[in-house]
Formats: C-alpha cells, structure tokens, sequence
C-alpha cells in the first residue's frame, strides 16, 4: 500500500475535502461513465468504484448520504477491500480534544469541534463550522450538515442526517436513519427513519 489517496465519490464533497487542503490524492473513482477522464476540484477520474480493489492506493469515501457512503463501503469490502485501506481526514483547522476517538474512514471539516470524550464512529462526515460536544457518540456513516450544534451526551445513530445548522439538546438520542431538518431544535429523541423539523423540533413523519 502507498501514501497516496484515491478519493471515492467525484462530487461536492470530494471537491469540500481538496479545497481544505488533503494531500496525496491522486484521483478519483465514481461509475459516472460521463465524468470518466475529466478533472474535479483538480484530480482526475480516473476508473470507477469497481476497479479500487485492483488498485493500492488508500481511499476516501466522498459520498454526501451516509446510506451511499454504507452501500460503497459494503461493496467495497464484498471485492476483498480491507479497513486499512480506508483513509481518514481531519481538516487542519478542526480541534478534537482529549479522550476523542475518531473511527476510520471520517470526514473532518475546516472548523469543526469536538470537545472532550466523544466517539465518532466508521465513515461520518461533519461539515464545516459543527460543535461535538463533550461525551457524545456518533454512529457509523451518520453526517453533520455544516453548523450543527450538539449538547453533551447526545447520541446520533447510524446513517442518521442532521440539516444545516441544527441543534441538539444535551442528552437526546437521534435514532438510526433519521433525519433532523435545517435549522431544527431537536428537545426530545427522535425515533429511528423518521424525519423531524422546526422550532421546536415536531415529527413529520418515517422516511420514504
């Protein structure tokens, strides 16, 4: 294995990765057959997702939806991909404080904040300007839109989605596969694929 990246996914998010400075990429697999040989965000793509384990570069999975992110990764270790060719990225402005643990796979933005003794798990995504506060737990492929706020010993679940700017009351559970809309204010738990929205946050019902 080398210390170069391929980064998985050629769009908005791998373009948000090489704009807050990763280095070693040396292109990018999707199965866009149109994008094939074009450049994003100054890589090329160069193959499709099915041809990563023919090759031994490092990857990073540059898919926005965390069941995307799932699916990729499933497939992914299905043709023989291990955990340890999976890369990791922490902006260099981001602050993750002691007794954190980040999972493989992770997506750190320019801004972020993780205070003291939270977990992110495998492949979560938090965009720019989040606050992780202190003792909470992030499940695996779960993403944090840009400005999310969580109080401490909040719980996220798998693959569950928190919109843009959103805040999270101290102690609540967001359930695996939710979504939390933009701009909600999240007081008490929200059940499992379902999606919840407002001020204060309401449940608008389960997920298609």
């Amino acid at each position: 294995m080398t210390d170069s990246l391929l980064l998985v996914g050629a769009g908005g998010l791998a373009r948000e990765v090489q704009a807050a400075g990763i280095a070693g990429v040396v292109g990018i697999l999707d199965d866009d057959p149109a994008l094939q040989g074009s450049f994003v965000g100054g890589a090329e793509v160069v193959g499709t997702i099915g041809d990563a384990a023919g090759r031994n570069e490092r990857m990073l999975i540059c898919v926005g939806p965390g069941a995307g992110r799932r699916s990729i990764v499933r497939r992914l270790r299905e043709a023989g991909v291990t955990d340890d060719r999976f890369a990791t990225f922490v902006a260099p402005s981001v602050r993750v404080g002691a007794g954190c643990t980040v999972g493989v796979g992770v997506i750190l933005l320019d801004g972020v904040v993780v205070t003291a003794d939270a977990e992110l798990g495998d492949h979560v995504v938090v965009m720019p300007n989040c606050t992780v506060t202190h003792d909470d737990s992030i499940g695996d492929f779960a993403t944090l839109a840009a400005g999310v706020a969580l109080g401490g010993g909040v719980r996220v679940g798998t693959a569950a989605y928190l919109g843009m700017n959103s805040s999270v009351r101290q102690g609540v559970a967001i359930g695996e596969g939710a979504t939390v809309g933009m701009g909600a204010v999240v007081l008490e738990d929200v059940p499992p694929h379902r999606t919840w929205a407002g001020v204060p946050a309401r449940d608008l019902g389960a997920q298609a």
